[in-house]
């Protein structure tokens, strides 16, 4: 089960005991935000693309929508989201549960600044009721991120 392979890596950084199982479906933005009574907004969405045949991940804010020019000027390529069997192949999580944690080898992760806005965020834990509330900060440490993008589009800084 991917939240456990989650639990596991957060247990290197001792902080495994921070992640939120919850009682309600958390694997839409619009359901996670309800089930764990914060704005739609700071749920920190993981999207899943195709780009030269690896699977990528961008963490966007949950309001913010790919802006397919920006998106094709940062990565040379149209906008390609995996399909629901590729992610949790090429990824290692399956959709409503994806996030930077404890991915496959090889993926790449990039956080888009619409996060920039939030002291704190919750991306999801491999599975599609958890979540952890996480800093900026953190979140740039936990996931292992790349390279910080902008690849959506209408979101003010």
């Amino acid at each position: 089960m991917s939240i456990e392979r989650v639990k596991a890596y957060f247990r290197k950084y001792g902080i495994e005991g921070r992640i939120r199982e919850l009682d309600a479906s958390s694997a839409t933005v619009e359901l996670a935000a309800a089930a764990l009574g914060c704005e739609p907004e700071r749920i920190a969405k993981t999207l899943s693309f195709l780009v030269d045949g690896h699977g990528i991940l961008v963490v966007a804010a949950g309001d913010a929508k790919i802006d397919n020019t920006k998106y094709k000027a940062q990565f040379g390529t149209k906008a390609k989201m995996l399909s629901a069997e590729d992610v949790e192949k090429m990824v290692g999580h399956a959709v409503g549960g994806v996030c930077p944690f404890g991915v496959n080898e090889g993926v790449k992760v990039y956080l888009d600044i619409s996060l920039k806005r939030f002291e704190t965020v919750f991306p999801a834990c491999g599975s599609g009721n958890s979540a952890i509330e996480l800093t900026i900060p953190e979140l740039e440490e936990y996931s292992n991120y790349l390279a910080w993008v902008d690849v959506c589009k209408g979101i003010l800084i």
